[in-house]
C-alpha cells in the first residue's frame, strides 16, 4: 500500500562490495557514516549499517567511512572510519538480522586507508603501516589479535591471495605492487607498472588444478596485466600477457579510443551460470547457439569485458591459464556490441550471480546501475542480451561526489507538494523536484551552502540567522526582516505567476507578509505588511494550515494573498484554536495593509502544548505532554453544543517528533505521526452502528528500525500520497506502487471512511432502521444482478441517488392493509398473486445468499460479509412477516440478530475483525455481554412485543435464562405487567432446569418474587442430593404471612449476606416481604440493576411503585448521566411519567437536564451525539403525548436545527452521505404549538429556527395525541430564561452568546404560548363522541 519506492543513498565514490546469499546478492558501499546495503539486482534499499552504533562519538563527525571489505564465507562486513574499524555479521534463518560482530581501535595517528578480510584474517593498511590481525575468541567475544605489523607508507589497496599465502598492496604515490608473505609480513616481490594501478585481482579458481598465485592488475590506461608464477620459483610472479585496447580492436579503431575501461568477469560466477544454461533442455537450433558457451566452459577461458568510449562492449577471452607451460596463453576477441549499450565507461563493473534466474546481473558505478545479462542472447551479440534493470536514485552529476555529509534536519515543501527542500545540520541543503509523472522520483534541482554565493537554487528562500532572507535565484535577492521563527509560502494563482507570497512568523508572534518576485530580470523580496492577529493575548503558536487539498482553488484578493481557504492556525495558552484568512484592511500611500479575519474557533482545554498541525480540512492535531506520556488529540473545526470537536485521543509512551498532514483526492485527511524509528499513518475511520470504533485509526506503519539505526529527523508528505522520510544522511521515499489486486493508500482510506456502496451492510442497516424497506429490497435485487453478471466488482452499478430520496412505499402499503378500500361494505377485495412478478422473491434471495457464502465480497471484512448475509436474511423475513412487526419491533429484531451472529463469530477461533495489510494492526471480534440500551428502547416503544418476546425466546434456543433476559433487556422493554409475571416464571423454570442438578436455589429468587413459595417447597422435595434439603423443607413449611416467619426469613437473609451468597440472600429478603432490601442486594452486591428493576416491576405489579421509582431515580438515571447514555435516561424518565424529560434528553445538553431534575447527578459523561437513531426516536416521541409535546416546546428551534445538522454529520461519518442528504431534506420542524400573531410576522423570512407552524397543520400528521398530563397543574420543565451552563467532566467551558440567547428565548416564549393553547384545546376535547353507524355511509 505504501512501499519504499526510492532510497537516496548517495552515489558510490569507491569500489563496490558484494555479499552472496542463497536467495539474493547484496551490494554494499560506504556513504557518510554508514554502510549502505542494497539488493544487487533491483538496487532496492535493504539496510544501512551505522558506524556510530559501536563508536557513538563518530555520530556528528565530518569524516566518512573510507574503506570497506566483505568476507562471504563468514558473512562479515568490515568498515573503517578514521582510526576505527567495525565488523558486522549477517545471521538469521532468512539472512535478515545484522548485528555488530567486533571492533578494532587503532592509535589516532593511524588513519586506516585499506582493508581486506578473508577466512578470519584482517589486513589493515594505514598511512605508514601494514598489519595483519587474526580473529580469536576472548571471553566468548570475537576479538582481533595483532599477528604482525610492517612499515609500508601510504597504502591504498590490500588484497589476500586465495591461498592466504600472499598479500598484494598498492600505494598512493607510486606505481608499484608489493607482495608480502601473510605468515611473517616479509616483502617477497615488487612489481613495477608504467602507470598508476587502479585495481588488484587475485584469480580465484577452486575448480582449477593449479593452486599457484595468479594476479591481475589494471592500470589507469585500461590495460589489464596477467602475472603468473615462474616454473622454478613459484613464489615469484612474472608478466605473461597484457590486454590493452590495441589487443582487442584493429589499430585504426583502437587509436581513436581515448576513453575505455577493462573489467574481469568473475570466472566462478560465469561458469556456474553457463553450466545452468547448458543443463537446460534444448532443441537442435538452440544447441548450435550454445556451442560458444560450451566451448568457454569446457576450455576454461577467462572472460574480460572492455567498455569503449561510445558505450559499446568488447568481450575478450584468455585461454590456457590453467595449463603449463604459461607460454600456451592465448587471447582473442569473442564479440563486439553496437555503440550505446552503456552510457559511458564506468569506473567499476562487476558480474554477480542472479539466484533463481537463468541470467547474470551486471552492476556498474558510477552511475550506479544494474543490468540483466541474458547469457545466450548476450553471446549471440543480440540487442536484448543486456537490459537495464534498475538505476540508482542519485544521478551522476558533477557534484555527486560532493554530497553533504551532514545529517538532515528538516524538510519544507511547496504548497502543491511537488517540490521539497532538505535542510542539513551544517546549514547547507538541497532543493528537489518530485517528478511523479516521468520518473516517479526526486530530481535534485540544486543545492546551497551557507556563505557560498556560487551555488544557486531556484524558488527556495533560506533564512540566515533569523534576520536575513536570501532568495537563491540568479542574481541573489536578500531582504532584512525581523527575527523569524517560521517561514512558509502560500499557493500561487498559477505556476506562471512571477510572484510568490511568503508568510513569516516573528518571535513576537507578528505576521510578516513578503512578496517574492522569482522571475524577470531582477528577482526581489519585498515586505508587504507586518501585523498581529486581533486577539486579546499573544498566541502560543501560529502555524500554517496545510494547503495541499485545495491547491489550485483561489479566492479573490490583492496580489494573490487573500485565499478563500484558511491560511493560519493560532493556538492560545489555554488551548483555544482559531482559524484565519488574510484580508485587505486599508490602502494608502504606503500601499496596502494586510489584516486577518477569524473564521472559527475551537476550545480544546489543552494547555502546555508542545506541537500542533492543521490540515486542509481544518482537522487540528495537538500534542500535550502528560505524566503517562504524550497525549495526541485530533479536533474538528465544527464545534457546537452537540460536538466538542474532539474526534480522537491517544496517549503514546514514545516521544512524538513530527506531525504532517496529507489530503486525498476526495478531501480526506491522513496524519503522519513521526516517532524515533517509525511513522504511523492515521486516517479517519468510519463510525459503525454496533461498535464504538475510534474516530481515527492507524492505517499503515512505516518501520525504519529494521532499515537504518539513525532516528528519523523529519518526515513530510509530497504530492499524490508520497511520504518522504529523512534519517541520518539519507532520504527515503515511500509511494504507492500499483500492484495487481492491491489497493493504494488513497483507496484504503476511502474504503475505511468514504461513502459506502449500496450493498454495504451498514448502508442496508440504516435504510432498514429508517423504514426504507422498498429501497433495501431494490438494493438486494441489484446486488443479486451484479453478482450474477460476473463483472468485476469495480464495474458494479449502484442505485441512483434519487431512490434514496423517495419516500418508502411500504408505509403506504402498511396503512392500506389496515384500512382496505372497499367499494361496498361487504365486498370481498380482489386477490392477485404478484409473487412471480416480484424480483425480490425468496428464491432470488436464497440464491444470492448461497453465492455470497461461497464467494464473499472481496473488499468487505469477514464480519461485514457475515453482517451482510444476516441483513439480507432479515430483509426477507421482514417481507414475509411485515404485518406482525411494527417499525420499532423491526429495529429491535435487526439488532438482536446481529448481536447473536457477531457473538457466535467472536467465539470462533482466529476470526479477524478486518483483514490485515502490511504493518497495519489487526483486531479481533469481541464478545458483547448484552444488547445496547438503544436496541432495548426500540422494543420498549414497539407495539409488537408479543412477537418480539417469542422471537427473543427462539433466539435463546427456546430456553431463556436470566443471563439471556438481561442480555436482551427483556424486563426493561416489556410493558405489560401480566406478561412480565408470566415470563419471569418462564425464566425461573429455565434457571431450575439448567444443568443436571436441578438446584432449587437457582430459581428461588424469581419464584419468591412471584409469590410461589409452595412451588419452591415442592422443588426442594425433589432435591434429595442437596445438603440443605431438610432445613429448607422444614423452613418453607411455615406460613410466611405471619410476621415471625417473615422476621426469620430476614434473619436468614442477613446470614446469607455474611456468607456472600447474595442472590440467595435477596430471595430470602423477598420471602420476608422486604422488596427494598432485595433490590439493594441486587444493586450493591450483585451489581445488576436490571434484576432489581425486574423484581420491582413484578412485585409492585406495575411501574408506579416507590421501589421502582427509587431504583430509577437513585441508580439508573445517575448511571445514564455518568455514561452519557441518553437512551437509558429517556426510558427511565418515561417510566417515571416525566415524558417531557424523556424527549428533551435526546437533544438537550445533559447539564441542562441535570439542573431540571431533583435527582442528585454527581458525574456527567461524554454527550454521545454520534448516534443517528437519536433523531429517529426524537421524531417519534416529540408529538406523541402532551408531556412529550411540552418537552419538545422546551427545545429551541436553533437547538433542534443544530441537532439535525449534527446527525447529518454522523451519517457522513458512517459513510451514509445520501441518508444525510435525505435527512436534511425531509426533516420537519413542525411543533404542536401555535404562533403569536404579529403584524410583523409576514415580513420575516422563513427560518428553520423559528416556530412558524400553527396548531392545526401540526396535528394533521397525528391521528391522536395521548393526554398524559394534568394541564391545570403541569409544572414547567425548564427555566424561563435559558442559559448555557459549562459542561462537566472533560468538556471545556463555553461562554454564553447573548445573540443566541435572545433568539432562543424568543423562540421559547412562542412555544410556551403554543403549548398552553394546546393544553387548553386538549382539555376541552376530552369528550369522546358516540359511535354513529351512519358515519360509514
Amino acid at each position: 500500500m505504501l512501499d519504499l519506492t526510492q532510497a537516496y543513498t548517495g552515489c558510490p565514490s569507491s569500489s563496490l562490495q558484494f555479499l552472496h546469499l542463497p536467495r539474493e546478492t547484496l551490494l554494499l558501499y560506504p556513504f557518510a557514516d554508514s554502510v549502505v546495503v542494497l539488493n544487487a539486482r533491483t538496487l532496492a534499499f535493504v539496510r544501512a549499517l551505522a558506524f556510530w552504533e559501536v563508536f557513538p562519538s563518530t555520530r556528528h563527525l565530518t569524516q566518512s567511512v573510507r574503506c570497506l571489505t566483505v568476507e562471504n564465507g563468514m558473512k562479515l562486513v568490515v568498515a573503517s572510519l578514521g582510526h576505527r574499524v567495525v565488523a558486522w555479521s549477517l545471521s538469521g534463518t532468512q539472512n535478515d538480522y545484522w548485528r555488530v560482530h567486533s571492533s578494532l581501535l587503532l592509535p589516532e595517528d593511524q588513519q586506516v586507508t585499506a582493508l581486506n578480510c578473508m577466512s578470519g584474517l584482517l589486513a589493515v593498511g594505514t598511512r605508514c603501516n601494514l598489519s595483519v590481525y587474526t580473529l580469536i575468541l576472548e571471553n566468548d567475544l570475537p576479538t582481533w589479535s595483532l599477528k604482525w605489523s610492517s612499515t609500508v607508507p601510504s597504502l591504498s589497496r590490500v588484497r589476500f591471495s586465495p591461498s592466504l599465502m600472499y598479500i598484494a598492496t598498492t600505494s598512493l604515490y607510486d606505481n608499484v605492487v608489493h607482495l608480502f608473505l601473510t605468515t611473517t609480513g616479509r616483502l617477497t616481490q615488487t612489481i613495477s607498472h608504467p602507470r598508476p594501478v587502479t585495481d588488484l585481482i587475485w584469480r580465484n579458481s577452486p575448480s582449477s588444478s593449479r593452486d599457484d598465485p595468479i594476479l591481475y592488475t589494471i592500470t589507469i590506461d585500461a590495460t589489464l596485466r596477467i602475472f603468473l608464477p615462474v616454473l622454478d620459483a613459484p613464489q615469484y610472479l612474472q608478466l605473461h600477457t597484457a590486454l590493452d585496447t590495441f589487443s582487442s580492436l584493429p589499430f585504426s579503431v583502437a587509436s581513436q579510443q581515448t576513453n575505455s575501461g577493462i573489467f574481469r568477469l568473475d570466472r566462478e560466477v560465469m561458469n556456474a551460470a553457463l553450466r545452468s544454461v547448458l543443463g537446460q533442455s534444448q532443441t537442435a537450433e538452440e544447441d548450435a547457439r550454445r556451442r560458444r558457451i560450451r566451448e568457454i566452459t569446457e576450455e576454461g577461458w577467462d572472460i574480460f569485458l572492455r567498455v569503449l568510449g561510445d558505450g559499446s562492449l568488447v568481450v575478450q577471452a584468455v585461454a590456457n591459464i590453467d595449463r603449463r607451460p604459461p607460454t600456451l596463453l592465448k587471447q582473442f576477441t569473442l564479440l563486439q556490441t553496437a555503440p550505446g549499450v552503456l552510457s559511458a565507461p564506468p569506473a567499476h563493473l562487476y558480474i554477480v550471480p542472479n539466484p533463481g534466474r537463468p541470467s547474470l546481473t551486471l552492476v556498474t558505478s558510477p552511475p550506479l546501475k544494474s543490468y540483466e545479462l541474458a547469457i545466450l542472447a548476450f553471446f549471440d551479440a543480440r540487442a536484448d542480451g543486456l537490459k537495464l534493470t534498475a538505476s540508482g536514485a542519485e544521478h551522476a552529476d558533477a557534484d555527486a561526489q560532493e554530497d553533504s555529509r551532514a545529517e538532515i534536519v528538516q524538510f519544507m515543501r511547496t504548497p502543491n507538494g511537488e517540490g521539497v527542500g532538505a535542510l542539513r545540520s551544517d546549514g547547507s541543503g538541497e532543493a528537489w523536484n518530485f517528478d511523479w509523472a516521468r520518473t516517479g522520483g526526486l530530481l535534485r534541482k540544486g543545492r546551497w551552502k551557507i556563505g557560498s554565493e556560487t551555488s544557486r537554487v531556484e524558488l527556495f528562500v533560506v533564512m540566515n540567522g533569523g534576520f536575513l532572507l536570501t532568495l537563491h535565484t540568479s542574481p541573489l535577492a536578500t531582504l532584512q526582516v525581523p527575527s523569524l521563527v517560521s517561514l512558509f509560502a502560500l499557493s500561487p494563482h498559477s505556476h506562471s505567476d512571477p510572484h510568490r507570497t511568503i508568510i513569516g512568523i516573528t518571535a513576537s508572534r507578528t505576521i510578516a507578509v513578503i512578496l517574492a518576485t522569482i522571475s524577470g530580470p531582477s528577482p526581489s523580496l519585498a515586505l508587504l505588511s507586518e501585523s498581529s492577529l486581533p486577539l486579546p493575548r499573544s498566541p502560543k503558536m501560529i502555524l500554517p494550515v496545510d494547503p495541499m487539498a485545495w491547491v489550485g482553488q483561489y479566492g479573490s484578493g490583492t496580489r494573490g494573498i487573500a485565499q478563500a481557504h484558511d491560511v493560519l492556525l493560532s493556538v492560545s495558552e489555554e488551548g483555544e484554536l482559531a482559524f484565519w484568512i488574510p484580508e485587505e484592511k486599508t490602502r494608502g500611500r504606503d500601499g496596502q495593509k494586510i489584516g486577518w479575519k477569524c473564521t472559527g474557533q475551537v476550545r480544546t482545554g489543552r494547555k502546555g502544548l508542545s506541537m500542533a498541525r492543521c490540515s486542509s480540512a481544518k482537522k487540528s492535531v495537538l500534542v500535550v505532554p502528560t505524566p503517562d506520556g504524550q497525549e495526541l488529540t485530533i479536533w474538528d473545526s465544527k464545534e457546537s453544543e452537540f460536538a466538542l470537536g474532539l474526534e480522537f485521543r491517544q496517549v503514546y509512551s514514545d516521544t512524538i517528533n513530527d506531525l504532517d498532514w496529507a489530503a486525498t483526492p476526495d478531501g480526506q485527511s491522513i496524519l503522519a505521526v513521526g516517532f524515533a524509528h517509525r511513522v504511523e499513518l492515521l486516517c479517519q475511520q468510519r463510525a459503525t452502528y454496533f461498535d464504538e470504533t475510534p474516530g481515527w485509526g492507524v492505517c499503515w506503519k512505516v518501520d525504519m528500525g529494521g532499515m537504518i539505526p539513525h532516528p528519523i529527523s523529519d518526515s513530510i508528505w509530497l504530492a499524490r500520497g508520497t511520504l518522504l522520510v529523512g534519517a541520518g544522511h539519507l532520504l527515503f521515499m515511500f509511494g504507492q506502487k500499483r500492484k495487481a489486486k492491491e489497493e493504494s493508500l488513497f483507496e484504503h482510506v476511502a474504503r475505511r471512511n468514504g461513502p459506502l456502496d449500496d450493498y454495504h451492510p451498514q448502508m442496508i442497516l440504516q435504510c432498514l432502521l429508517w423504514e426504507k424497506i422498498e429501497l433495501v429490497k431494490n438494493i438486494i435485487v441489484n446486488l443479486a444482478r451484479n453478482v450474477e453478471s460476473g463483472r468485476d466488482i469495480h464495474e458494479w452499478e449502484n442505485l441512483p441517488i434519487e431512490n434514496y430520496l423517495q419516500k418508502d412505499e411500504e408505509a403506504k402499503a402498511t396503512t392500506a392493509t389496515h384500512r382496505p378500500k372497499y367499494s361496498l361494505l361487504f365486498d370481498i377485495p380482489e386477490s392477485k398473486d404478484d409473487e412471480d412478478e416480484d424480483p425480490f422473491s425468496p428464491a432470488v434471495v436464497r440464491k444470492l445468499l448461497d453465492r455470497l457464502e461461497d464467494n464473499p465480497i472481496s473488499h468487505l471484512s469477514p464480519s461485514e460479509n457475515a453482517s451482510l448475509l444476516v441483513l439480507i436474511q432479515t430483509a426477507l423475513e421482514i417481507e414475509e412477516q411485515r404485518r406482525a412487526l411494527d417499525p420499532n419491533g423491526l429495529r429491535y429484531l435487526i439488532s438482536m440478530r446481529s448481536f447473536y451472529i457477531l457473538n457466535r463469530r467472536a467465539s470462533e477461533p482466529g476470526t479477524p475483525a478486518s483483514p490485515t495489510t502490511g504493518t497495519a494492526p489487526s483486531s479481533q471480534l469481541k464478545r458483547r455481554e448484552r444488547l445496547r440500551y438503544r436496541d432495548m428502547i426500540w422494543a420498549f416503544h414497539s407495539d409488537s412485543q408479543e412477537v418480539l418476546l417469542s422471537t427473543s425466546t427462539a433466539a435463546c434456543g427456546g430456553k431463556m435464562g436470566w443471563s439471556d433476559a438481561r442480555a436482551l433487556g427483556v424486563f426493561i422493554w416489556m410493558r405489560s405487567a401480566d406478561a412480565m409475571r408470566a415470563h419471569l416464571e418462564v425464566v425461573a423454570r429455565n434457571e431450575y432446569m439448567a444443568g443436571d442438578l436441578r438446584d432449587p436455589t437457582a430459581c428461588s429468587l424469581f419464584y419468591f418474587a412471584l409469590g410461589k413459595v409452595k412451588l419452591v417447597h415442592g422443588l426442594w422435595r425433589q432435591a434429595a442430593w442437596h445438603k440443605e434439603q431438610q432445613p429448607m423443607l422444614k423452613f418453607l413449611n411455615n406460613d410466611f404471612k405471619e410476621s415471625r416467619w417473615r422476621t426469620a426469613a430476614l434473619k436468614n437473609a442477613f446470614a446469607l449476606l455474611s456468607k456472600r451468597r447474595f442472590e440467595y440472600a435477596a430471595a430470602f429478603f423477598l420471602l420476608g416481604g422486604s422488596l427494598k432490601d432485595a433490590v439493594n442486594v441486587c444493586l450493591k452486591n450483585l451489581n445488576d440493576w436490571q434484576l432489581a428493576v425486574a423484581l420491582a416491576r413484578v412485585v409492585e405489579q406495575g411501574d408506579d411503585g416507590p421501589i421502582l421509582g427509587g431504583i430509577l431515580n437513585n441508580t439508573v438515571i445517575p448511571l445514564a448521566f455518568k455514561d452519557g447514555n441518553r437512551w437509558l435516561a429517556s426510558w427511565a424518565f418515561w417510566l417515571l411519567h416525566r415524558r417531557d424529560l424523556a424527549v428533551r434528553i435526546l437533544v438537550t445538553p445533559l447539564q441542562d437536564i441535570a439542573s431540571a431534575v431533583d435527582v442528585p447527578i454527581i458525574e456527567i459523561g461524554d454527550p454521545h451525539y454520534d448516534d443517528p437513531s437519536l433523531a429517529l426516536l426524537f421524531s417519534q416521541l416529540k408529538s406523541k403525548t402532551l408531556q412529550t409535546a411540552q418537552g419538545t416546546s422546551e427545545i429551541s428551534g436553533r437547538t433542534e436545527f443544530n441537532f439535525v445538522l449534527q446527525i447529518a454529520r454522523v451519517f457522513c461519518r458512517m459513510g451514509c452521505h445520501v441518508l444525510a442528504l435525505d435527512l436534511v431534506r425531509t426533516w420537519s420542524f413542525q411543533r404542536p404549538s401555535t404562533v403569536i400573531r404579529d403584524s410583523r410576522a409576514s415580513l420575516r423570512p422563513p427560518s428553520p429556527i423559528s416556530t412558524r407552524f400553527a396548531l392545526e397543520p401540526a396535528l394533521r400528521h397525528k391521528s391522536s395525541i395521548l393526554i398524559d398530563i394534568d394541564v391545570t397543574t403541569a409544572p414547567p420543565t425548564r427555566r424561563a430564561s435559558p442559559s448555557r451552563s459549562p459542561t462537566r467532566g472533560s468538556s471545556p467551558s463555553r461562554p454564553a452568546l447573548a445573540k443566541d440567547q435572545l433568539k432562543d428565548e424568543g423562540d421559547l416564549v412562542a412555544r410556551k404560548a403554543g403549548i398552553g393553547s394546546l393544553m387548553k384545546s386538549a382539555k376541552q376535547d376530552v369528550k369522546v363522541p358516540e359511535f354513529d353507524m351512519g358515519a360509514f355511509f
